[in-house]
């Protein structure tokens, strides 16, 4: 199953910058090892407010706990107010369409 993950990070007032970069640094580290596993298949970066972090994530897993387990292993996860939505397949899909015969 394909799932649609929105999220922002808020990061805690008085974090110093240091854990704050630290945790960032060990997030794309587990970001890549959730996308070599099948997790993470694309990422965007939506418009956000100043000093807000704001991702978009097409995800997949077995189910809707599948994916849950795997975004609670990120290091941010405990900063995260996310929203998962499970995604079911449309019928008008240009992905769907059988490509024209050539001649």
């Amino acid at each position: 199953m394909e799932f649609l993950v929105d999220y922002t990070i808020i990061v805690p007032e008085g974090t110093a910058a240091d854990v704050v970069e630290n945790l960032k640094v060990r997030e794309a580290e587990r970001v890549r090892e959730l996308a070599d596993e099948g997790y993470v298949l694309r990422l965007w970066r939506p418009p956000a407010a100043p000093g807000e972090w704001r991702g978009l994530g097409l995800w997949r897993g077995r189910d809707a706990d599948d994916v849950q387990t795997a975004l609670e292993s990120l290091p941010l996860y405990p900063w995260f107010d996310v929203e998962v939505t499970a995604l079911g397949s449309h019928p008008n899909d240009p992905a769907n369409r059988v490509p024209p015969e050539s001649d």
